[in-house]
């Protein structure tokens, strides 16, 4: 706010200067362009400047001041900083105590550029179950402003074991220690990016780095520090719903029994045949199936494929399972017509009581009968 005022009051003096302009000598005139010009220019500067801080209104580094200059952006090492026009762009940042989780000291840090060393990368860390490291760029990491800043980025230490798609929302800080105020001065980012490095193209300008005043370069010494908090994401989950008209023609099955009285009590299996891409089959209890042993017949319909699902894939399934008389003419016993879920644990459904042996009889020809299923698979979920 005080920025913006002190803009616009800049702004009243250009008016001013203006006005002037149109009733004073040509030399008066010139002195007065040349103090245009320079004000000009100082209010180019700042309003850019209070602009990116309102639009980019990144996390502060400390909650102690809340009057403090925000943090300014990071960078992806692919892009550049926003400059503005002969002015100086360097970053905000702010102050704490707390020293980071990771820190590295560089004693003599003038000779990595005296051999020529353009890059530094510090050792590994780890933060959030990935490892991490600090890139350092003394010179700086931008051909057109060599050698006027140094460059310091936060990259992702291993990434061959991350699936392909991944994606990583985190927090980092860069720190800069005072030497002589013993504290940090920290630049505060949030990032949700699949790029694996990110950080500060202009951290210092090297000027201000080398005055020892400053308390960042002492001796030669300078200290850098990181932090990282990853936060959880979930697992990207997706499904799939398919629904089926009904067909024109029904899905149906026939089963042949033979020999029925001399079946037992052992279950027996119809041959596998496909509906909808999906292998089932019908299971048959000749004397019943617990409850209903020794008084009816058991009869259910199984879905072999379901063996192989997932523990979310699931098929809904309506199916009625008749008993055939004599002839296609001739009357039928049908159950109900069943709706349910097959899943990886529930690969069967039917019936305990699916008819009871006094009326079975009823459709019993030289020991056989003929069972049929006719299956409408409404809705798969994979």
């Amino acid at each position: 706010m005080k920025k913006a005022m002190v803009v616009s009051s800049a702004g009243l003096c250009i008016g001013y200067c203006l006005g002037y302009l149109l009733n004073e000598s040509r030399k008066e005139k010139h002195v007065l362009r040349r103090s245009l010009k320079s004000v000009s220019r100082w209010i180019w500067c700042n309003s850019i400047d209070y602009y990116n801080a309102l639009l980019l209104n990144p996390v502060p580094c400390s909650t102690a001041d809340q009057d403090a200059v925000p943090c300014s952006t990071a960078y992806q090492d692919d892009s550049s900083s926003p400059k503005l026009p002969d002015g100086d762009d360097e970053l905000i940042g702010e102050t704490r105590h707390v020293s980071p989780h990771f820190l590295t000291k560089i004693e003599s840090f003038s000779l990595l550029s005296e051999y020529g060393i353009e890059k530094y990368e510090t050792r590994v860390f780890e933060s959030g179950d990935y490892k991490w490291r600090l890139i350092i760029y003394p010179d700086g990491n931008e051909s057109q402003d060599k050698g006027n800043h140094v460059s310091v980025y936060l990259a992702m230490a291993d990434t061959s074991s991350l699936p392909v798609d991944w994606e990583i929302d985190a927090i980092f800080t860069i720190f800069l220690y005072n030497q002589i105020s013993d504290k940090y001065l920290c630049y505060r980012v949030s990032f949700n990016e699949t790029k694996f490095k990110w950080g500060f193209p202009k951290l210092i300008s090297k000027k201000k780095l080398r005055d020892q005043s400053n308390g960042y370069l002492v001796h030669d010494n300078l200290v850098l520090g990181a932090e990282v908090f990853v936060c959880k994401r979930q697992q990207r989950v997706t499904e799939s719903v398919t629904l089926h008209r009904p067909t024109k023609s029904p899905q149906k099955r026939e089963w042949k029994i033979q020999g029925f009285s001399k079946l037992g009590n052992d279950p027996w299996f119809s041959e596998e045949f496909t509906i909808r891409s999906l292998d089932w089959k019908m299971r048959l209890y000749p004397n019943g199936y617990q409850s209903s042993k020794g008084r009816a017949m058991s009869m259910f319909l199984t879905c072999v494929s379901a063996k192989h699902f997932d523990a979310h894939t699931k098929v809904k399934v309506g199916f009625i399972v008749s008993v055939k008389g004599r002839s296609n003419s001739d009357a039928r016993y049908n159950t109900e017509n069943m709706t349910e879920w097959f899943t990886s644990s529930n690969r069967s459904w039917g019936q305990l009581e699916f008819i009871e042996h006094d009326e079975l009889q009823g459709f019993i020809v030289d020991d056989c009968f003929t069972l049929e299923v006719n299956i409408c698979v409404q809705l798969i979920v994979l």
